[in-house]
């Protein structure tokens, strides 16, 4: 049943990271519209490319059943972590959009989920 719920965090988590990935490289206007402008384009399109490439890993291993796998957890768990970490620093501080903040959630709430569906060995010992 875990192992369901993690399925779902990580192909979630695969299309969230792949939509606002690609958003401010197919349409940068709307995105700023939503997140605020920018001072520089090709940092957001990075940033956006990198969110994508996240977001494929995840997906493949969705699509691969490789759910349990520790370096994909660490991979999205690690990933999340850091979105949380920029969107909530310079969120509070009002360097960027408080939209942010609502990222942040998310993200908190992808690590939350994703460390709840952790096995343990006690798991293990009893299939």
């Amino acid at each position: 049943m875990r192992d369901q719920w993690r399925w779902r965090l990580l192909a979630f988590q695969s299309g969230y990271y792949g939509v606002t990935g690609i958003w401010p490289i197919l349409h940068l206007p709307s995105f700023e519209a939503i997140t605020g402008p920018k001072v520089d384009d090709w940092l957001v399109h990075m940033v956006g490319l990198l969110a994508a490439a996240i977001g494929l890993v995840l997906g493949a291993a969705t699509l691969r059943n490789r759910v349990r796998s520790p370096d994909i957890v660490l991979l999205a768990i690690a990933s999340a972590a850091a979105f949380a970490s920029i969107d909530i620093w310079y969120g509070v501080t009002g360097r960027i959009s408080p939209i942010y903040l609502a990222d942040a959630c998310m993200q908190i709430g992808l690590i939350a989920g994703l460390l709840f569906t952790r096995r343990t060995s006690s798991d293990a010992e009893g299939r």
